[in-house]
């Protein structure tokens, strides 16, 4: 049974029988878009749209991953594209085709099939296919489970703390649910994750230095949800550990992991002056498994982990994300939908008086009377000046949007 994630179907239904525009699907490979082009597919024909008037390709797939020319794959195409009237095209994994964009476009431009596209990187949407179709695509970013997608698909309707510690650990990856073990789940992500450096990383990119690459993705994922500065990485590595990388290098690496999408980058954002600042970013994993993925220690830093799940969950319904400075105080997040914000922050607990004072602090220097939130693990949450104190585990089992204003 195909699970519905019902968070993404909802931005791509009403360009479903849309000729004109190709839907593209992007995220982290194993994030689940094979499945939710399954689910298009099949929703189209509970709409009663004849299954020979649906060609789905899955390019990863035994006996089609040798199909990596244009010229391979439209034989394809126009041999299960018999007859009239509109196809939809679902081409799975799309990057395995080398030139692929003129192909796509040319399918666009016939008016007579509505194409849908996945890839698991950004390169999917540079050169040549973002220049061809600008104005003629809508993106949809896919995400690993939510917690509460997460607490669905395993049937623990209460949202254990058991269940909240897994997703901490080992992460949203939907076939982790199919796993009991702790161990079968470590070995799921690990060999994930080495899929992702192996195709998205080394097959697309030429890394001559793996081992300056790994210390500087170690780095970047052990500091996840840390203010990173690239200058002082590169100052750091070669002091440290006798190898001169320069901050170009540094940037290079960092942006290979970005667009296989294992980081996302958060910018920062002056309340004040109202602009965007460079350096001291914060980078988020596209999923906590990766952390352990990468780690033999399997403890958990809340902190960080905590602020992580808030992210993905936030851009994962949508929002523009940022952190923000307000003066000499730092708020862990902006969100914008449309032409509304609100400010978050989020901390393990705030049981201590001064811990209470510190996550305050930033958002009541905010002058504004946009919606305000702190989110923790505390049991009994307060409200204090218009602040909205929330428990964090309830709020993302019910997958609610925030309120922004």
């Amino acid at each position: 049974m195909l699970y519905r994630r019902e968070q993404y179907l909802q931005k791509i239904r009403p360009f479903y029988h849309d000729c004109g525009l190709i839907k593209i699907i992007t995220g982290i490979r194993r994030c689940g878009k094979s499945c939710l082009l399954q689910t298009i597919a099949q929703e189209l024909k509970e709409q009663g749209v004849p299954e020979s008037d649906i060609i789905y390709l899955n390019l990863d797939q035994y006996g089609l991953q040798d199909i990596d020319t244009p010229r391979e794959l439209d034989m394809l195409v126009q041999q299960r594209a018999a007859g009239d009237g509109r196809k939809y095209l679902f081409l799975d994994e799309i990057q395995n085709v080398s030139g692929f964009e003129r192909l796509v476009n040319a399918y666009r431009e016939t008016g007579r099939f509505s194409v849908f596209l996945t890839g698991s990187n950004s390169y999917l949407l540079s050169g040549e296919l973002a220049t061809k179709l600008t104005g003629r695509y809508v993106e949809t970013e896919v995400f690993t489970l939510s917690y509460a997608e997460y607490l669905r698909m395993t049937g623990d309707d209460e949202g254990s703390m058991r269940a909240f510690r897994q997703y901490l650990t080992y992460g949203g990856f939907p076939k982790t649910v199919e796993y009991e073990t702790d161990d079968a789940k470590r070995t799921y992500v690990e060999n994930v994750v080495h899929q992702i450096f192996d195709k998205d990383v080394y097959a697309r990119q030429r890394v001559r230095d793996r081992d300056a690459f790994d210390r500087v993705q170690t780095y970047v994922i052990n500091n996840y949800a840390a203010p990173t500065n690239l200058t002082n990485i590169a100052d750091y590595m070669t002091r440290t550990q006798g190898s001169p990388i320069i901050r170009r290098t540094v940037a290079r690496y960092v942006r290979l992991l970005e667009n296989a999408k294992l980081i996302y980058r958060c910018p920062r954002f002056d309340l004040k002056s109202r602009k965007s600042l460079q350096g001291w970013e914060k980078y988020y994993l596209a999923d906590l498994g990766i952390y352990y993925a990468r780690n033999t220690n399997t403890q958990t830093s809340y902190g960080p982990a905590l602020e992580n799940l808030v992210y993905t969950y936030l851009r994962g319904r949508g929002y523009a994300v940022s952190v923000g400075r307000i003066g000499r105080f730092e708020c862990d997040f902006i969100v914008r939908k449309g032409d509304g914000y609100a400010y978050v922050q989020v901390s393990q607990t705030i049981a201590d008086p001064k811990v209470e004072e510190r996550e305050y602090r930033p958002l009541l220097s905010i002058r504004d009377n946009r919606p305000k939130y702190l989110f923790t693990l505390d049991p009994l949450p307060e409200q204090r000046d218009g602040i909205k104190h929330l428990n964090l585990m309830d709020f993302l089992a019910q997958d609610k949007d925030l309120e922004v204003g």
